[in-house]
């Protein structure tokens, strides 16, 4: 049946195109309430840029792996990433932006959340899958070149991403006790976390493209 037609929108599209936004936000809200996030973020296949002042991690690994998942209009999409992995971190002064282009009627829209611009951002068990970062870095009794499955130093590698071939137990991977990243710059594929507390959260929705960097 063809999707209803008001004013030259087709609003079934629209609705697709617009809910897992809508649910993204109200799953924040209750995360806010109840003051932590068990997070998992992954936006339809989209890449989204965050930036930080500051990342301190302890327990910290880094391996190679393959993303997988579907745009918007279904495809299925499939993505070299860095996977880095800290056992603990504290974030300060986090964005990150998601830009949804061609929405009906509205064009491109941004979503923006910003979070640690006073208490640092927590997270427990935090795994970042990045396709490009910029930053000042500093990482203390590091190994370099080490099996994937041998990172002890960190979290260890997610068992879906073996269990699903999307990353190598026998892999080049580096681990360190802790890492220090300052000015940071860094496109990813996704961030899952155990916990994600996000002291002063916000967030905002706007048309065109607006940014981190």
């Amino acid at each position: 049946m063809e999707s209803q037609v008001r004013g030259g929108t087709r609003w079934k599209r629209f609705a697709v195109v617009m809910v897992p936004s809508v649910a993204a936000t109200a799953c924040i809200g209750v995360a806010l309430a109840q003051g932590a996030l068990a997070a998992s973020f992954s936006v339809s296949g989209q890449s989204f840029k965050v930036t930080t002042d500051e990342l301190v991690g302890t327990g910290f690994s880094q391996y190679g792996a393959l993303d997988e998942g579907y745009t918007l209009t279904g495809k299925k999409t499939a993505h070299p990433v860095a996977v880095s992995a800290f056992k603990s971190a504290t974030i300060k002064n986090m964005c990150q932006s998601v830009v949804t282009p061609n929405i009906p009627v509205l064009g491109n829209v941004s979503l923006m959340l910003r979070a640690g611009q006073g208490a640092p951002v927590e997270a427990e068990n935090l795994y970042i899958d990045v396709a490009d970062l910029n930053a000042d870095a500093t990482f203390t009794n590091i190994d370099i070149g080490v099996a994937a499955k041998d990172a002890n130093k960190g979290p260890g590698m997610k068992q879906s991403e073996v269990a699903n071939q999307r990353a190598n137990p026998y892999g080049f991977a580096q681990q360190a006790e802790k890492a220090v990243l300052k000015n940071v710059k860094q496109t990813a594929w996704a961030t899952t976390a155990g916990t994600f507390k996000l002291s002063g959260l916000k967030m905002s929705l706007s048309t065109g493209v607006k940014e981190c960097y």
